[in-house]
Formats: structure tokens, sequence, C-alpha cells
């Protein structure tokens, strides 16, 4: 199929989704700390808001990032080198800063609507300047200047992180109180995300820019 990248370019693909989706942040502290406060429903709407959330930025990046081929491919090459460097920032980031994860498992609030918590959950990913920044300078790097498909395959990559994400995220929140138990009491553990999180990002920025300078 014309819009699935090749298998390379899909695992690599892959192997980012779940370091990302494991990685302790915004969104994992929202699901977790909904599901401890007001249940596993209110967890699971929070997590579907977040989803539709990546969903409308990775439409925005495909069709933005495809204009941007047509108008200029130079101009194109440098967006993935910028966000090459963003991404050893981020993986810089996460071993000076480490994974921010904040949950309190204190009495339960006053029950909201499902439909409120998908609005959280959307909120946290489209009003987030930082996930937009990730996903501008991220999904470019699985795409080519000269590939005529490239918008189809970023609307793709973007459906598979959501097809990813959720599988990983619904056990997750089905044990929120033990996740975030053994993230808060083990730091070890933690700390071992953060530099895988900073390997697998590092890894894809040097060939990015390798790939650049051939």
């Amino acid at each position: 199929m014309m819009f699935v990248p090749d298998l390379t370019t899909l695992s690599a693909f892959f192997l980012a989704a779940v370091v990302l989706t494991i990685t302790p942040g915004p969104d994992m502290t929202l699901f977790l700390g909904r599901t401890l406060s007001q249940g596993r429903a209110a967890g699971m709407a929070s997590m579907l808001g977040a989803s539709s959330g990546i969903l409308v930025h990775t439409s925005l990046a495909a069709f933005g990032i495809s204009a941007l081929i047509a108008a200029s491919p130079q101009a194109f090459l440098v967006l993935k080198v910028v966000g090459a460097a963003y991404l050893v920032f981020l993986a810089a980031q996460a071993i000076v800063s480490g994974s921010a994860l904040n949950v309190k498992t204190g009495e339960r609030k006053k029950a909201k609507s499902l439909f409120s918590h998908w609005l959280t959950g959307l909120g946290i990913n489209l009003l987030n300047p930082k996930i937009i920044l990730f996903f501008v300078t991220f999904l470019p790097q699985f795409v080519s200047a000269s590939d005529p498909h490239a918008a189809g395959k970023l609307v793709f990559l973007g459906l598979f992180f959501i097809l990813v994400a959720v599988p990983l995220s619904v056990p997750m929140i089905l044990a929120a109180g033990s996740l975030a138990n053994l993230l808060t009491r083990k730091p070890k553990v933690t700390r071992a995300i953060d530099w895988l999180f900073a390997g697998v990002f590092s890894a894809f920025a040097i060939r990015i820019l390798f790939a650049q300078n051939r």
C-alpha cells in the first residue's frame, strides 16, 4: 500500500511509540490520577481524549509538512535537522530532569461525566506547546522530501501511534494503583525508562543527522 511506510521505518516508529507511551509525563499523570480519584472509566475517557488530541496534531502536522515539502524540499530538510536536534534536547532533558509524574492518591473527588474527562484529555494534548512542537519535529523524521505520498504516510503513522499507545495505556489504567506506587516508590524504574527514552531518541537523532550529511 502506498501510504504504508516500509518495514524498517514502521519498526523504528513502533519502538518510538512504545517508549513514548511508557515514559511518565502529563498524559500518564492524567490517566493514573483520574483513575485513582474517579475510577477506571474516568481514566479510560481521559486516555481516549488524549488520543483524539494526537489525531488532531497528526492531521495538522501531516498537511502542514506536506505543504512545506511542496513549497521547499530544502526547508523540509532543515526542519528534519532541527527536529533531530530537538530529539537530542529531549534525551538530555530526560537524563538531567527525569520524567514528570505527580499522581495523588487521596480521597475520591466528586464524580464528573465521562465527556468531561474526555475533554480534559483532549485539552491537555491540544493546548500543550511541547506536544505540538514534538509532533511537528518528530513525525517528519519518518518521511522523505522526495516521497509523493508523505502526507498519507504521516496520517498513517499518527493512527498507528494511537493503535500502539491505546493497548499499552489500558493495562496501565487497570493497574493504576500498583503502577503509581511503583513509579513513585521505585525511582530506579523511572530512571531506567528515562535512560531508555534518551537512548532511543538520541539514536534517532544521530541516524537522521548522518543521513542528511551523505
